[in-house]
């Protein structure tokens, strides 16, 4: 399998190009708003008057929230779209939804953590079942060759970390230096931000709504949607039963993405909690960034020489083993050697996982069930924020707490161990 660009210019050029810039556009918030700035704003700025193990709780209880909220919502929803033919109208929705409240965040006033709070639940919902609808619509853009699927899929992640990473660098610059953009302070510069993220998600988005195409079937009432759409989950989830290796890794995946989303979410929050300054975590999620845009094509290789499966072992036995070096880590050289480490192993895990599915699936099925893949994958970061924050709380130390992430990697590993990969599939 050649996993370069050119192979998806050479195919379906317009379609495939808009959907994976969706990548690039809503990375800018996963990057700049999740990972970045808004841990860092939310800790130290708006909730000041808290103390570091309540910050981290709220923190960890407002993403286990909304990612429990796609959990329940994205099967029928996802239903509702399919059958309708609908969905861009749905991304539309949500995104439209996770753009006005990320702008709405630079209106927040200091200490004002509670309205913080309920803004950042909303952006995350619109940004999380935004992607449901925008994972549905790779088979859509790619056709039905697993070779094809596979590459754009790549590409969208690929193109994703690149967007997102330079605007997190624009955005540090201004933070860095305020006065060269006419700003009063660094305040100012993580409100504009957060403004600037809202602007380049929904420009980013036009390509997908003009050139995407989908068939729109026939409009019908409300009732008969739901109707239909509630008949398409029961008959998945009937599906599922029926492909047990498919069911298997769901389940694994659970576990395991759910570790890696965590971490993406809550490394600033520990950072500070273990008091590294805001500049130098700023530095780690950069170099996170761009490590991870050409290492997402280097890791995706991994399928022709040792197998999906295997590279997937192999990337959460590289998070497990971060986990143990973060508990214990002390100077900032370490956690620059850590942010790295996961820039190697994090695009390709997710782009492995997804081409794995599909091989565990039959294709003539693979539209209504990558709908779970995607609620599974986009609603990941249910239990490890609440229990990192929980176990905060409880034992009143933040390096403790990230040891909590080894179960959900433990588990997800020991899950996956029991799944048999097609024989095609060189483990």
């Amino acid at each position: 399998m050649v996993w370069n660009i050119k192979g998806v210019l050479q195919s379906h050029q317009s379609s495939q190009l808009a959907w994976a810039f969706y990548d690039w556009a809503n990375s800018a918030f996963a990057t700049v708003v999740i990972a970045g700035f808004f841990p860092l704003f939310f800790k130290q700025y708006w909730a000041s008057s808290l103390a570091p193990t309540a910050s981290t709780f709220w923190l960890g209880a407002i993403n286990s929230a909304a990612s429990l909220v796609i959990v329940v919502l994205a099967p029928l929803l996802g239903a509702i779209a399919d059958h309708l033919g609908r969905r861009k109208g749905f991304l539309l929705v949500m995104a439209s939804l996770g753009i006005v409240m990320t702008a709405a965040l630079s209106l927040a006033a200091q200490g004002a953590w509670q309205l913080a709070v309920m803004l950042y639940l909303l952006a995350l919902l619109g940004f999380t079942g935004a992607n449901v609808f925008y994972d549905a619509l790779l088979l859509t853009v790619s056709g039905d060759s697993g070779r094809e699927t596979d590459r754009v899929s790549v590409f969208g992640f690929a193109l994703g970390y690149l967007g997102g990473g330079l605007l997190f660098a624009f955005c540090v610059l201004m933070t860095r230096q305020p006065a060269w953009f006419g700003l009063a302070d660094e305040v100012a510069a993580v409100r504009l931000s957060f403004v600037l993220v809202a602007l380049w998600w929904a420009l980013f988005s036009i390509p997908l709504l003009v050139f995407v195409k989908e068939q729109h079937h026939a409009p019908e009432t409300a009732r008969a949607s739901l109707r239909a759409a509630i008949g398409r989950v029961l008959k998945t989830l009937q599906e599922l039963r029926a492909l047990r290796q498919a069911a298997l890794f769901l389940l694994a995946y659970w576990l395991y993405i759910d570790g890696v989303a965590t971490v993406i979410r809550m490394a600033v929050d520990y950072g500070i909690s273990i008091g590294f300054e805001s500049g130098q975590l700023i530095v780690a999620l950069l170099i996170t960034q761009f490590v991870g845009f050409p290492a997402t094509y280097v890791y995706g290789r991994m399928t022709h020489s040792v197998g999906a499966r295997n590279g997937i072992f192999f990337g959460i036995t590289v998070y497990a083993l971060v986990t143990i070096w973060g508990s214990l880590m002390q100077s900032v050289w370490e956690f620059y050697l850590l942010a790295a480490v996961i820039g190697l192993v994090q695009g390709g895990v997710q782009a492995l996982s997804r081409s794995l599915f599909a091989r565990l699936i039959p294709a003539s099925q693979a539209a209504v069930l990558f709908v779970f893949y995607n609620m599974v994958g986009k609603s990941a970061a249910v239990i490890g924020p609440i229990m990192m924050g929980w176990l905060g709380v409880l034992t009143g130390s933040p390096r403790f707490a990230i040891l909590s992430l080894l179960i959900l990697f433990a588990a997800g590993f020991l899950v996956l161990l029991r799944v048999k990969v097609p024989e095609t599939d060189a483990d």
